[in-house]
């Protein structure tokens, strides 16, 4: 829940929020099994917005052994109507849609790209897939999160050759191998 002024923040409504919240377990809901056995938590971190966007833009980078191959920009998501538009790492705009639609303007690159490379790189490192999530706050990158079940794997990207273009980049270790 996103809370930009404690002072006129429901504490009713979001007490019942974060009470459901903690009842959910994401194993039954995408059967992502790490989640299964992890004990809910509530997490509160400082409200962050863009000056320039004026919006929170995630930048989450579908990397594979260290290397980041593509990203996705999510913007809009303050007034819930999510646009997702897909990059490659020269930032040429892919003809990939995948749930929500692309943005209905041009996306800007961001100003910290290459840093948001090389992070994505860093943290990617021994993951044979893993998508690394970004923030750019006015200049300064913030990370998000690991995901790795990216949709819980089951969302097919349009046109459906990035499925195999994706999988392509997937490289397993052989059976016995770390």
């Amino acid at each position: 829940m996103l809370v930009k002024d404690k002072s006129l923040m429901d504490k009713a409504a979001a007490k019942e929020k974060i009470t459901a919240a903690l009842r959910q377990n994401f194993y039954y809901i995408g059967r992502e099994w790490p989640y299964k056995n992890i004990k809910p938590r509530i997490i509160a971190e400082p409200y962050l917005i863009d000056d320039e966007t004026g919006e929170l833009r995630d930048y989450k980078f579908f990397c594979f052994d260290g290397e980041p191959k593509a990203l996705y920009i999510a913007s809009d998501r303050s007034i819930d109507d999510v646009k997702f538009d897909f990059f490659d790492l020269d930032f040429n705009h892919l003809g990939i849609k995948q749930k929500y639609p692309n943005a209905s303007t041009q996306i800007k690159k961001p100003n910290t790209f290459d840093e948001m490379i090389e992070l994505s790189r860093k943290l990617s490192k021994g993951f044979a897939h893993v998508r690394v999530d970004l923030y750019e706050v006015n200049g300064k990158v913030y990370f998000g999160e690991l995901t790795f079940y990216h949709f819980s794997g089951f969302m097919p990207f349009q046109p459906d050759k990035w499925d195999k273009i994706f999988g392509e980049w997937l490289k397993l270790p052989a059976a016995g191998t770390t």
